[in-house]
This record gives C-alpha cells, sequence and structure tokens, in this order.
C-alpha cells in the first residue's frame, strides 16, 4: 500500500499552546473560615502572567456578609471594620472574573479557593465561567522530592524558590508568591516535557507517576492518520491502536481522560511507541487488524485473536452433514459466517433448519438426507425466505402460547442466521470481484482503494480536483495516477474452499472493505467481476429485526427501571454492575 502523506515537521501548533503564550492568572483568597457554600470570602488579590512577566493585579477587601471570626482576624489582620464598607461577594467576584477573563487559574491548593469561588457563584445566581485549573500545591507534591522540601506550604515553597514576596496571609501578598512558586515549578517541569497547557493539565490531572515519566514517548508522532504500536524493551508489541491523528491519540493515553486500567498497566511496559502512518483512515484500520492478527498483542481485547472464527458448515458427499468449524475446506459444499464463537454460531444453525422441524439439532454424527440438505444448501445459498417462514411459524406458536422469551429467542437466532448469510455473501463477492478500483470523496480530495479478493493492495489520497463529486468521475491526471497504482499493486491470490466464500486476507478486513464500499459516495471504477448479492438473503427483515430488538430491550429496560430498585436511575459503579448482572 502506498502513502501521499509522508511525514512532516511538528509545528508549535502541533504540539499545543505554548506555556509562553499562557495567561494565567494567579489567585488567592482570605475568607472567614466558613463553608465554601456560604461564600464567606474577606479578601481576593490576584496578579495577571504572561511569559514570565506581570500584566495587572487586582485587589478587593470582601464583605463577606456574616462576622469575621476572632482568630480569623488575628490571622490575617482582617477586621470587621475593614470590611463593613467593602464591595459584596457577588460584586467583588464579578469584578475578579471581569480581570481574570480568559485566563487560566492557579491557585495553592486550589479546591480551597475554588471551593468558595463556586459557592460565591451560586449564591448569585452567576454562571459558572469552568476556567482551566492549576494548583501550585499538586504540582509541588509531583516535582518536589521530600529530600528537597519538608512539605508543600506555600510558605516552604516561598522559602525554597526564593521568592521575594513573603506569604503572610493576606490575599495580594500571597498571591505575588504564589505567582514566584508556579514559576520555579515550571522551570522544573521542562526536562520532563511539560512545554505547553495541555501538558501543563495533563501534568496536574489524576495522573499515575508512570504517565507523567513516559508522557514523552509521544513526542516527534506525527500528526497523521496510521496506526500506532506500544513496543516494550525487548521489541514486541504491547498494544496496536489506530487514530486519525496517531500524536494525539497517543498523547491521550498519559493523561487523566484514560480511565482504563489495562492501558495504565500496559504503560508500565512500554519502551517506545512506533508509528506507522497511513495515507486514508481505512488503510489504518486495515494495517491494525493485520498487525492484531500477526502478532497477538496482549492488551488488544477486541480482535485479539481474528482467527478463531467459527462457520456453519455444510459437507459435501453421500451423507452429507451440517456441522460448526473454526476452517472451511474442500469437503465443504456450502458455509455461512463467520461467528465470534460457537455458542452463536449454533443458535444461528437452530434458525438455518427451521425448515427441517423444531426439533432438529445440530449433530455433527446425523447425516442429512438429500431432501434436508438442498434445503440447508438453498438457505444458505442466499434464498432465505423457507427460514423466515419456519421460524415466524414457531415464534407464532410461541406467542400464542404467551412463552414471549422463547419468542425472543428465536428472533434472536433468526437475527444471527440472517447476519451470517448476509457476510458469507459479501465475503463471496468480494472474493469473485477480484480487483476492485474504488474512489470517495473526502473534503477535497478523494481516498482511492485498490483492492483484490477482498485484500486491500493499495491505498493513496488523490490531490483536489481530480474527483468531480457531481459526475462520480476521474479527471485525466488521476486516471493516469490510477492505472500506474493498479499496475505496480500487489497481486493475491484467495485460499481454496469448497463453498469458495473465504477472501485473500482476514475476513475482517473484507467485512471493513465492504462497508466501505457499501457507504454512500463510494464510486466504484472497474471491477473483474460486478458485485452482487443473492436476492432473497433477507437484508430488510435483518434491519427491522434490529430495530424490534432495539424496541423491546427498550421496553424491558424500563419495565425494570419502573419495578426494580436495582435499575433505578442513578450513578452506576462497579459494585452496582455485577448486581444487574447477575440479577
Amino acid at each position: 500500500m502506498t502513502s501521499a502523506q509522508p511525514l512532516h515537521q511538528l509545528t508549535l501548533d502541533d504540539l499545543g499552546t505554548p506555556l509562553i503564550d499562557v495567561t494565567f492568572c494567579v489567585v488567592d483568597l482570605e475568607t472567614t473560615g466558613s463553608k465554601p457554600q456560604e461564600a464567606g470570602i474577606t479578601e481576593i488579590g490576584a496578579v495577571k502572567v504572561r511569559g514570565g512577566e506581570i500584566l495587572g493585579e487586582f485587589a478587593t477587601l470582601v464583605n463577606p456578609g456574616q462576622p469575621v471570626p476572632a482568630f480569623i482576624a488575628a490571622l490575617t489582620g482582617i477586621t470587621n471594620s475593614m470590611v463593613v464598607d467593602a464591595p459584596s461577594v457577588a460584586a467583588a467576584t464579578w469584578s475578579f472574573w471581569e480581570f481574570a477573563k480568559g485566563c487560566v487559574i492557579v491557585a495553592h491548593n486550589a479546591p480551597y479557593d475554588i471551593g468558595f469561588l463556586k459557592g460565591a457563584a451560586a449564591l448569585a445566581q452567576q454562571p459558572w465561567p469552568t476556567p482551566a485549573v492549576v494548583d501550585t500545591a499538586v504540582l509541588a507534591r509531583r516535582v518536589l522530592g521530600k529530600d528537597e522540601v519538608p512539605n508543600c506550604k506555600l510558605a516552604t515553597l516561598a522559602t525554597f524558590f526564593r521568592s521575594p514576596a513573603t506569604p503572610v496571609h493576606r490575599a495580594l501578598d500571597d498571591a505575588r508568591a504564589t505567582v514566584h512558586v508556579l514559576h520555579g515549578l515550571l522551570d522544573r517541569m521542562g526536562p520532563s516535557g511539560v512545554h505547553s497547557l495541555e501538558d501543563l493539565l495533563a501534568f496536574t490531572g489524576r495522573t499515575s507517576e508512570v504517565q507523567r515519566r513516559k508522557r514523552t514517548l509521544a513526542d516527534g508522532l506525527p500528526k497523521a492518520p496510521g496506526v500506532y504500536v506500544f513496543v516494550d524493551g525487548q521489541g514486541h508489541s504491547l498494544y496496536v491502536g489506530t487514530s486519525t491523528n496517531i500524536r494525539a491519540r497517543v498523547r491521550n493515553y498519559f493523561t487523566a481522560s484514560e480511565p482504563r486500567t489495562r492501558m495504565r498497566q500496559m504503560l508500565h511496559l512500554a519502551a517506545s511507541v512506533q508509528p506507522i502512518v497511513c495515507a486514508t483512515p481505512l488503510e489504518a484500520q486495515v494495517r491494525e487488524l493485520r498487525l492484531i492478527a500477526e502478532q497477538a498483542p496482549p492488551f488488544n481485547r477486541r480482535s485479539r485473536y481474528p482467527h478463531r472464527q467459527q462457520w456453519i458448515a455444510l459437507s459435501a458427499g453421500r451423507t452429507p452433514r451440517l456441522t460448526v468449524t473454526g476452517r472451511l475446506g474442500a469437503t465443504h459444499q456450502a458455509a455461512i459466517g463467520p461467528f465470534h464463537n460457537r455458542a452463536r454460531a449454533h443458535e444461528a444453525a437452530l434458525a438455518l433448519c427451521a425448515p427441517l422441524g423444531s426439533t432438529w439439532e445440530v449433530d455433527p454424527k446425523a447425516p442429512l438426507s438429500t431432501e434436508q440438505a438442498h434445503i440447508i444448501a438453498t438457505v444458505m445459498s442466499g434464498d432465505t425466505r423457507e427460514m423466515i417462514s419456519a421460524v415466524d411459524t414457531i415464534m407464532g406458536h410461541h406467542s400464542d402460547a404467551g412463552r414471549f422469551e422463547q419468542a425472543g429467542a428465536w428472533r434472536d437466532r433468526l437475527a444471527s442466521a440472517l447476519l451470517a448469510v448476509a457476510r458469507a455473501h459479501s465475503l463471496k463477492a468480494l472474493r469473485q470481484a477480484g480487483r476492485i478500483i474504488a474512489v470517495a470523496p473526502h473534503d477535497d480530495l478523494a481516498h482511492l482503494h485498490i483492492i483484490d479478493h477482498g485484500h486491500l493492495v493499495s491505498a493513496t489520497v488523490l490531490p483536489a480536483g481530480s474527483f468531480d463529486p457531481d459526475t462520480l468521475s476521474l479527471h485525466l491526471p488521476a486516471i493516469e495516477t490510477v492505472t500506474a497504482l493498479s499496475a505496480t499493486a500487489e497481486i493475491v491470490e484467495a485460499p481454496a474452499d469448497g463453498p469458495g466464500i473465504l477472501p485473500a486476507g482476514l475476513t475482517e478486513e473484507s467485512r471493513l472493505l465492504w462497508r466501505w464500499l457499501s457507504q454512500e459516495g463510494v464510486r466504484i471504477l472497474a471491477t473483474e467481476t460486478a458485485l452482487t448479492l443473492p436476492r432473497w438473503s433477507g437484508g430488510n427483515l435483518l434491519q427491522q429485526l434490529g430495530l424490534a430488538r432495539a424496541q423491546a430491550d427498550s421496553a424491558l429496560g424500563g419495565l425494570l427501571r419502573q419495578h426494580n430498585p436495582l435499575h433505578q436511575a442513578g450513578p452506576r459503579s462497579p459494585r452496582r454492575d455485577r448486581r444487574l448482572r447477575a440479577g
């Protein structure tokens, strides 16, 4: 596969907002010591800085609307007589937010100050501005060791960083001291790769020590679509993922937004990240599937074992049998699938064999009569009418008898069987079509893919103006490009199997390709054989069954929530989820 999007030098915009361009508003509050909800603020002090330069200062006493306790007055020197004529909490905080507009808020022990500011907003019925917040106390705990400072109090840190301003429990003086502490901490974090606002916010989030230490693994990765592979120190793949922006996606693994425990465990072992730039998102998805199949990375759960698929197969010969198997061969005359597991395949087989009688069971040792084999082969060939009629009759009997759960089970079996028929024939269509050349508009560009027997062999991006979306045709220079790519693309052959279903590559890859080809706007430029599906494969009914299943599940969920306290709406917890599943 070819890629028309080469690696490029990252700009500062790619790296996020440089810290030198960020305006910080360092704030400190003095309060009555009451609850934050009561908003007992007595003084606000703030310093606005950017790039190490002070842009302005804000200071005001505040009338808290309640007496100042004697021990608070002794600590801060702020008395009742000093605040009696001061602005109200609502007026003072409104002025502060005007001063801090557009800034990143910085505070020492930020939850305390932010809590009182939120309380003031709530009491005044003012909207909360939801600023980005940096806590210098949190930064200090993560940057400085116990051998450097005995604690992370503001006075201790101000002394450590030689601040000319001394914290004295007055808002503006404490804010000035916090400014120097902030700058000292930022200098210490530079070697750890904290160079942008996004880096800083990630560093102050609930990230683990490993996430903070290894976040430099994302440095230098391309801002391009493709695949990324986390690799351990021995060069073994740990996890494979895909993204339209490799760098941005990998950076997320080192932030507080990554909640998955297994991903954090993976980072303990990761030594590097290998990027594979791809021309299109479809190529990236295909490469991801192939890498997972080849390398079986231990931290990939979904699609980790794409070869472990199951089929319902009808054997050929004088004594045909219907079996669930993981391998198709020359002895099979027809098959549908694949399924993710044997249990689901057995359920679908019950629907498949409904025309044979409701008591039929899948038994590899039980041969089928010639007539039975013909019925099964007809359904597998794509004419599902007899199966649908038989299952509909069974569902009707159960419904008339009030056995709605059994009727629902047969509905699901029918849906699984129809889905398996549709999958098998889409795989067969791709295999029989041979080489397919298709293009789809994407913004001003066009994504071109060449597929051979269900295997992606080339992908590229055609420049703007190559594709006419109105006439769905290529212009001459693009036609020459397509001709050259097709001539140099890999030639593959599908494996030999009796039903003629298996594609040249992974079945999951072929399903990805089929979904892309089925999207609106995709133009098939050439095929060796027309892409066709059986007329009576039941696609419309499959969609109706899916909708019915969703509606039934929704109705059932409503009844459960109404009558079962375990299903009441509200916060979910892992323990509660286990109780629901057990019920």
